[in-house]
């Protein structure tokens, strides 16, 4: 198990040369550069990451080394399959490549579990099952000489800091993985989670790596990602490597430059969500769960969601959101308890639980395509998009305090917004 590239600080701005000549480097230490690779990077709802000009720059590398097979699955997980448009978006012009889409309900192979007593060891006591491993057939029946994991490691609400394993485990991993981390995740408790590396869920994808994914060899190719003094996207550390290790150390750098801390608590903020990236609330919900620990309570939190179309990313997904709506923690766990079909799709339940503001504060979505009467079903208030973009005006507006003394979030997927009294090591 080793680290092979592990480059980066808070002051760094690794530019596109510098990527092609660091992953050239992790190649070479790899062996060389094979001629049959495995490119599993996210999708366009991580399009903020850079994985799709990292995966064009392995590409670009495969290509020139004369490469045979150069096959990419985007570790959507329970997102929609992406569309050709969104591809070429993500990853540019790579003709020779083919890509394959992930089914996280079929089309796995099945390793074994993490057993009961681990979960109930990592949970406190709070629950007791066992967690099926399974990852899509590629990475296990593919004739690949290499595969490459390739994302951003960003704090995150399910996991507490995103990325390394999570990206096979859950990003092309199997149902009951996804259903029942998820779960763990919202049970355990989001706020005690958010931000960490040490995390009962981490601790999860760790067993099922040491006992099962070890031996498929994959390689994690990891950016950490901030913006600017111009607001511009660049990458403050690469990472390559094999082991949690590898992780962890990008993940001490993600916890200084994508993690603000705040001294008073905030009225009012307002959140933008990309078009291109967010058309759910089951993804546009980021807007709550990055901000929850910095929300004032009573405060008020406005999210503008241009491209918001429908709920769940998942069409049976979409449907138990539309049924039991976001309507807090022990309204959701009761409904889990009462009604099979949230205990067979325990994912939705701990979407349900992390998008509630648990009746703290004021959660306002501003849409087009879903309706008042929708977006008051689940539990929250509406306004119309084109009335508050008159108001709140993106293209004004700088991220952090402006003037009325609202606080302004153009990309909440990419940080974690928190006070300093609510967030202890």
């Amino acid at each position: 198990m080793s680290t092979y590239i592990a480059h980066g600080g808070q002051d760094t701005v690794i530019t596109t040369e510098e990527k092609r000549a660091l992953l050239h480097e992790a190649l070479l230490k790899l062996g060389g550069i094979p001629k049959k690779i495995l490119v599993i990077p996210p999708d366009i709802t991580r399009l903020h990451s850079n994985a799709g000009e990292l995966t064009q720059l392995l590409y670009e590398l495969w290509d020139a080394g004369n490469g045979t097979t150069f096959d990419i699955l985007p570790a959507i997980g329970t997102h929609a399959p992406m569309t050709e448009p969104q591809i070429a978006e993500m990853y540019g012009d790579l003709p020779k490549a083919t890509y394959h889409v992930h089914h996280w309900r079929t089309g796995l192979h099945h390793f074994g579990e993490v057993p009961s007593e681990f979960v109930q060891e990592v949970s406190g006591g709070q629950l007791d099952y066992s967690i099926p491993v399974a990852v899509n057939r590629h990475l296990v029946e593919g004739t690949y000489e290499l595969i490459i994991s390739v994302g951003q490691v960003i704090p995150h609400e399910v996991i507490g800091i995103a990325n390394g394993f999570k990206n096979i485990l859950v990003g092309a991993g199997g149902v009951e993985m996804i259903n029942k981390s998820h779960f763990l995740g919202a049970v355990d408790g989001m706020e005690r989670l958010m931000g960490r590396t040490d995390t009962s869920v981490r601790r999860v994808l760790n067993y099922a790596h040491a006992h099962y994914l070890k031996q498929l060899g994959i390689v994690y190719v990891m950016s950490v990602m901030d913006a600017d003094a111009s607001g511009e996207r660049v990458m403050r550390g690469l990472y390559v490597g094999d082991d949690a290790r590898t992780f962890e150390t990008a993940a001490e750098l993600s916890r200084a430059v994508n993690m603000t801390f705040l001294d008073e608590p905030l009225a009012k903020v307002v959140v933008y969500l990309d078009p291109r990236e967010f058309k759910s609330t089951w993804l546009g919900n980021k807007a709550i769960y990055r901000t929850r620990m910095a929300m004032a309570d009573d405060g008020e939190l406005i999210i503008i969601a241009p491209g918001l179309r429908e709920f769940g990313e998942d069409a049976e997904i979409d449907r138990l959101i539309r049924k039991y709506g976001y309507r807090g923690t022990p309204a959701t766990l009761n409904a889990v308890s009462e009604n099979p079909e949230l205990q067979e799709n325990l994912s939705a339940a701990a979407h349900l639980i992390h998008g509630s503001p648990e009746g703290r504060f004021k959660v306002t979505y501003a849409t087009e395509h879903l309706t008042q009467a929708e977006i008051e079903s689940v539990g929250y208030e509406w306004a119309p998009v084109n009335e508050v973009l008159a108001e709140y005006d993106p293209a004004t507006l700088a991220d952090g305090f402006n003037e009325g003394g609202f606080f302004y979030i153009s990309e909440p997927g990419q940080g974690l917004w928190a006070l300093r009294s609510r967030f202890s090591d």
